[in-house]
C-alpha cells in the first residue's frame, strides 16, 4: 500500500471542476469582448490577439520543453516531452495570452505585443513553478512591463480622464472621440455610444461595456466568479472617485458615479484580472478587504495621476495578498461555532 502523503496548495476541496474547465469557461466569458474589438479595430486588433495567444502558448510549450529536457541525448525524448506538455496544458496561457491583448491600445505592434506575451509567461509565471505558483496576474504585469519598455505607443491608452456625458473631456483609455467621428450631431456621446463602444477609442477589449457584461454574467453563471466581487471594485472606486472629483469642484455630483464606470479598463480588470483565483485571498473577510482596497487605491492613484492605473493596483494587490491571507484567518472548511450555554443549565 501506497502510504505517502501527497501535499497540495489549497484549497482542499473535492470537485468535478477542473482548471481546465475553469479556464474555457474564461475563455469563453472573453470571446464577446475579443469579437467586438475585432469588429471596431478591425485588422489590428486580430493581429493583436493572435500574436498574443500564440506567443503565450508557444512559450511556456518551449519553456516546459526545456525544462523537461526536452533537448536532452538529441532530443531523444521529445515525443515524450510533448505528450507530457499537452496533457498538462491547462488553457492558461490562452487566457493570459487573450487578456493581454484586449488591455492594449489598437496601436501596439505586433512585436510589442510578441515581446510582453514571452515576458508574461515566462518569467511572471512558469519562473515562479507555473500555474497556480505565480505571485502576480501575468497579464496585468505584461501590460506593465510594456508601459516602461514601450511608453511611446503603450502610453497612448494610459491617460486618464473620466468620460462626461455632458461634455468633451478625453481619456485615452476608452477616451470621447464620437464627436471628432460625427457620430453625435450635438457632439457627445449617448449611453449607447458607451455601452456598446460605438466611437470610442482605446484600448481594444475594454471599449465595449455589453461584452464586458455579457462575460460577466457567464462567469457568475457558471459559478466561476462571485457576483459581488467586481460590483465591490468598481462601486468602491466610482464612489470615491467621485468624492476627490469634488475637492476641485466644491460640488458633489453623483452622476459622475457612471462616467467614471465607464471610462478605462475598471470593468475589465474587475471582472477578468482581480478575481484570478490564484493572486486574490482565500477567505471571504480577506477578498472583501482586497477589494475595497483595490476600489481606494484606483481612485486615489488616479485622481492623483490622471493615468489609468488598474493594472498597476492590481499588481500591487497582488503582492500584499500573502500578508491578507496571514492576517486575516479564515474560517475552517467545514467549522461550526459551538455555541455557549447559559450558567445555571
Amino acid at each position: 500500500m501506497d502510504n505517502s502523503v501527497v501535499i497540495s496548495t489549497p484549497p482542499h476541496v473535492k470537485s468535478k471542476r477542473t482548471t481546465k474547465g475553469i479556464m474555457l469557461d474564461v475563455i469563453i466569458a472573453l470571446i464577446p469582448a475579443a469579437v467586438m474589438a475585432i469588429v471596431f479595430f478591425r485588422l489590428n486588433a486580430f493581429v493583436l490577439e493572435i500574436t498574443s495567444v500564440l506567443a503565450a502558448v508557444a512559450t511556456e510549450f518551449v519553456y516546459f520543453f526545456i525544462a523537461n529536457k526536452g533537448f536532452s541525448d538529441k532530443c531523444k525524448h521529445a515525443g515524450e516531452v510533448c505528450k507530457k506538455w499537452w496533457k498538462q496544458f491547462d488553457y492558461t496561457s490562452i487566457v493570459t495570452g487573450l487578456i493581454l491583448a484586449l488591455i492594449l491600445p489598437p496601436t501596439a505592434k505586433w512585436y510589442q505585443v510578441l515581446i510582453g506575451a514571452i515576458f508574461s509567461i515566462a518569467i511572471v509565471k512558469m519562473v515562479f513553478g507555473g500555474t497556480g505558483k505565480n505571485l502576480v496576474n501575468p497579464a496585468a504585469t505584461g501590460r506593465i512591463f510594456m508601459f516602461i519598455s514601450f511608453s511611446i505607443t503603450v502610453y497612448a491608452a494610459c491617460a486618464y480622464e473620466p468620460i462626461s456625458l455632458d461634455s468633451h473631456l478625453f481619456t485615452d483609455a476608452t477616451h470621447l472621440s464620437g464627436w471628432l467621428l460625427g457620430g453625435n450631431e450635438a457632439g457627445k456621446m449617448t449611453l449607447i455610444d458607451l455601452f456598446i463602444g460605438t466611437g470610442v477609442a482605446g484600448c481594444i477589449g475594454e471599449t465595449c461595456k455589453i461584452a464586458l457584461i455579457i462575460g460577466y454574467i457567464y462567469l457568475v453563471v457558471r459559478k466561476v466568479i462571485k457576483w459581488w466581487q467586481p460590483l465591490l471594485y468598481i462601486i468602491v472606486a466610482c464612489f470615491l472617485s467621485v468624492c476627490l472629483a469634488a475637492i476641485g469642484s466644491k460640488t458633489f455630483e453623483i452622476k459622475l458615479f457612471l462616467d467614471y464606470m465607464l471610462s478605462g479598463g475598471l470593468m475589465f480588470g474587475a471582472i477578468f484580472m482581480a478575481t484570478d483565483y490564484v493572486t486574490s485571498p482565500k477567505g471571504i473577510y480577506g477578498q472583501i478587504v482586497y477589494y475595497v482596497a483595490l476600489g481606494v487605491l484606483t481612485a486615489v492613484l488616479r485622481y492623483l495621476t490622471k493615468i489609468e492605473v488598474v493594472s498597476f493596483v492590481i499588481m500591487l494587490m497582488n503582492l500584499l495578498v500573502p500578508l491578507i491571507d496571514t492576517y486575516i484567518v479564515r474560517k475552517p472548511f467545514g467549522y461550526k461555532k459551538v455555541k455557549k450555554q447559559k450558567e445555571g443549565k
